[in-house]
């Protein structure tokens, strides 16, 4: 197993497989690629993930499964929805495992929306007027403030896109990226279809669903909104 510039053992991609799920024949090409670097091989099997993905980001995810977290207590719960291709995928402890994780990273972060493409223009123009006035009040001429308001909605999407953020368990990655890790190991397309976040004592939950279109999504309608007041202790009967 080997390159004419570099050897690699069984044990290297035996290694690099376990770190990143990776099938064996593409964690041997990554290290051969790498020249062995381990580093490398995970870098160029997360570029070839994202790559898979978008290659499969057409394809219609008609399975899944709903999973339910409940964080902190009992204070926080969360129902999320993820899609796949196939129910035989659905069933796979990969694809277990990916839910569990979205939903606690939901619970955790807090994110309104599923995607960018789901902010409301609502709240896309809010939070543009309220940047555009932070920087107005430097002084800066027009079309700096535009590019300061650019980079300041990449950050608020950050923070409020559930694709956008970086995953609680690995912050070097996205949750789009660990999605699209998936998607590469599976061969089936992902994507996460709605959710909804139930906080004690908050005034309504946040639910949030994939506009329809969206190119991970061929099924979901309508966007994320904060839903009015429902009684207490609707959100966790429902997580459960």
């Amino acid at each position: 197993m080997g390159t004419t510039s570099v050897n690699i053992s069984a044990a290297q991609v035996k290694d690099l497989r376990e770190k990143t799920g990776a099938p064996m024949m593409d964690c041997k090409q990554a290290l051969s690629e790498s020249k062995g670097d381990v580093e490398q091989a995970i870098v160029i099997l997360r570029k070839k993930g994202v790559a898979s993905a978008a290659k499969k980001a057409t394809r219609v995810t008609s399975e899944g499964s709903v999973s339910s977290y409940i964080h902190a207590g009992g204070k926080i719960g969360v129902l999320v929805e993820v899609n796949c291709e196939s129910d035989f995928v659905a069933r796979t402890d990969d694809f277990k495992q990916l839910v569990h994780d979205i939903a606690m990273h939901i619970a955790a972060s807090d994110p309104k929306f599923v995607r960018k493409e789901d902010v409301t223009p609502e709240a896309y123009e809010k939070e543009r007027d309220i940047y555009r006035a932070q920087a107005a009040a430097t002084g800066k001429p027009p079309n700096v403030i535009e590019k300061i308001v650019d980079g300041k909605m990449e950050k608020f999407y950050e923070e409020v896109c559930l694709y956008e953020q970086p995953f609680i368990k690995e912050q070097t990655i996205s949750i789009s990226q660990l999605i699209a890790s998936k998607i590469g190991k599976l061969g089936e397309n992902i994507a996460v279809r709605r959710f909804a976040r139930f906080k004690v004592g908050d005034q309504g939950e946040t639910v949030a669903i994939s506009k329809p279109g969206a190119p991970e999504d061929q099924a979901g309608p309508i966007a994320s909104a904060k839903t009015p007041s429902k009684p207490q202790g609707s959100g966790g009967a429902a997580a459960e």
